[in-house]
């Protein structure tokens, strides 16, 4: 008889959507061995029935700490067999603890190239792949040459971070030298040019030997910048219809970048000029929200269930037909909008999914409601967002 897997699960409880990971898992037969900082009370009584142990840390930033509950887990219940917390933030972690339990999956020397962007461009050159122009400088006096090289506006972010966090658009050199008096101590940037286009995404799935079992996409009403920026509305959706020339760079994407039993999550520019594609750089996740749920809801699959299975027999069972489009609508408490929650509701009756609060922290960008839907037409989807977000 053989025995059950063994799959530590970092911060298993976050974000709340990831939670059927550990349900799915367990109904495949792993051991669900959970760590993190917060008190087992204040786990969800679905996510306590799902883990078969769970173990608290004082600190998650404290490395010895979860190293000692991954010993513990190994000396009650054999070899791990896998670490995953499927959240960037926790990459280098998973990486670390992987390394030391020599677990399957990214080790420490491939968090170069999947966490800081200068490198993710090497990769994505020798892939024969376009970039944005750009490096690191760590000095005001390195960024002031960079960004004549590169001429204005440029893009500043950090060289390893997550979304749009600490990101700007700087429009001249009086901006670049405001910038130096507000940027984070410690953190290394980097400056790119920018590039004047749509943000769509190449998402999905590998199996245990690299192949893409399922994947899909990410179209933005805008980008996340000018949302902030202008505190508008703003809708993302899973599209039905991928174009072939982001299949093909995707498909070249996650081979470069040796993407095994993972999730993936590449973003591209569509360059408004020439049409051109363009690398921005990888995420080695599921794609972040209620992304997740929208692949569920849009080919009416179990992508949770399915991981399990590919992690456990490296079996993907899925009919993957992209059968619907699947929007996410932001509300925002400050706009004076021409129809109510109840109107769209009962306008759009076959095609809403849920109508939901978004919690304070992503708000700013999610809006205080979401409006989740599918459709069969991109026109019907348009009819949608257009009635949802219209102003009196």
């Amino acid at each position: 008889m053989t025995r059950p897997l063994n799959f530590v699960m970092i911060s298993p409880h976050f974000p709340t959507n990831f939670e059927p990971f550990a349900h799915r898992l367990q109904a495949n037969g792993f051991n669900t061995l959970g760590i993190a900082d917060t008190p087992y009370e204040e786990l969800s009584e679905g996510l306590k029935s799902a883990l078969t142990e769970y173990y608290r840390v004082d600190n998650m930033e404290d490395y010895d700490q979860v190293y000692r509950a991954v010993a513990y887990f190994a000396h009650k219940y054999g070899r791990i067999d896998r670490i995953e917390s499927h959240n960037e933030y926790w990459l280098e972690l998973d990486a670390k603890l992987r390394t030391d339990f020599n677990v399957f999956g990214y080790k420490n020397d491939d968090m170069l190239a999947i966490k800081t962007k200068r490198q993710m461009k090497e990769v994505f050159r020798k892939a024969g792949l376009k970039v944005a122009k750009g490096d690191v400088f760590h000095s005001d006096d390195e960024a002031r040459k960079l960004a004549e090289q590169l001429k204005f506006p440029v893009i500043i972010k950090p060289n390893s971070g997550v979304g749009a966090s600490d990101t700007y658009k700087i429009k001249s050199a009086e901006e670049l030298e405001e910038f130096f008096s507000y940027k984070t101590a410690g953190v290394e940037y980097i400056m790119e040019e920018f590039i004047d286009g749509d943000i769509i995404t190449f998402d999905g799935l590998t199996d245990h030997d690299g192949n893409i079992v399922f994947y899909s996409g990410l179209e933005y009403s805008e980008a996340v910048l000018d949302t902030l920026a202008n505190d508008h509305d703003m809708y993302y959706y899973v599209p039905r219809e991928i174009s072939e020339d982001l299949i093909k760079l995707g498909k070249n994407c996650v081979e470069a970048f040796n993407v095994k039993e993972r999730f993936f999550h590449f973003e591209f520019f569509r360059v408004k000029k020439t049409k051109d594609l363009m690398a921005l750089e990888i995420n080695c996740r599921p794609p972040g929200g209620l992304t997740i749920d929208m692949w569920n809801y849009a080919d009416d699959f179990d992508v949770f269930d399915q991981y399990a299975k590919i992690v456990k027999d490296n079996q993907f069972t899925a009919d993957i037909q992209h059968r619907y489009n699947v929007v996410y609508i932001s509300r925002k408490e400050n706009q004076d909008y021409t129809h109510s929650l109840d109107d769209i509701r009962k306008q759009f009756v076959n095609k809403i999914i849920s109508i939901q609060s978004v919690p304070g922290i992503f708000a700013q960008i999610m809006g205080e409601h979401g409006i989740l839907a599918r459709t069969e037409t991109m026109d019907e989807l348009r009819e949608l967002v257009q009635f949802a977000q219209a102003k009196s």
